[in-house]
């Protein structure tokens, strides 16, 4: 998928990159749709524990921050949307697990809110999570398409709010503390 996109996968080159005859693949996933799923699931549970663990660390939004800007992630995830374009069971479970993300971001930051001085009316958590979430997927996907203007800039704005609310970088492993900044 990340190499030459979802319409480049087939039962036939699963199988083939896997080392297995294709039947196999069959026996598994009846359609490739099970196999997209199945592939999508496994991913979204293993992204949901690595933001459970980032949104606990010392620094949770400098920690969701580098999580969202993942480029391989971020390519990842928008061969699944375009799929889901064409796929409404891929699309169902994308919003499915996209609820799911969204709700984790918005309970860790909901509790960050008095920590972090501030005030849920000026900075809702919800509308906090899209705007981190969203600004981090435009430039990694910019950024793949060989854009850059703006980027440095908008980089350099989210440091100066982290770096305000969370302090300097803290090495991984740095224990939580009521009053991390």
């Amino acid at each position: 998928m990340l190499e030459e996109g979802y319409a480049a996968v087939s039962s036939r080159r699963v199988a083939s990159k896997a080392g297995l005859k294709p039947q196999l693949v069959h026996y598994y996933f009846r359609t490739m749709d099970d196999l997209f799923l199945a592939l999508f699931r496994r991913r979204a549970e293993v992204g949901l524990q690595r933001q459970a663990r980032a949104l606990a660390s010392a620094q949770p939004l400098r920690a969701l921050w580098e999580y969202s800007t993942d480029p391989a992630g971020t390519a990842l995830t928008m061969e699944f949307i375009a799929l889901a374009s064409h796929r409404k069971t891929i699309r169902t479970e994308i919003a499915h697990y996209a609820e799911r993300f969204r709700a984790a971001q918005i309970e860790a930051l909901s509790s960050l809110t008095e920590r972090y001085g501030l005030h849920p009316d000026t900075c809702p958590p919800a509308a906090l999570t899209v705007l981190m979430t969203s600004i981090s997927r435009v430039i990694v996907m910019e950024q793949a398409l060989g854009m850059s203007t703006g980027h440095a800039e908008t980089l350099a704005l989210v440091e100066q709010h982290l770096h305000r609310l969370e302090g300097d970088l803290k090495p991984p492993g740095t224990p939580r503390t009521p009053q991390s900044h």
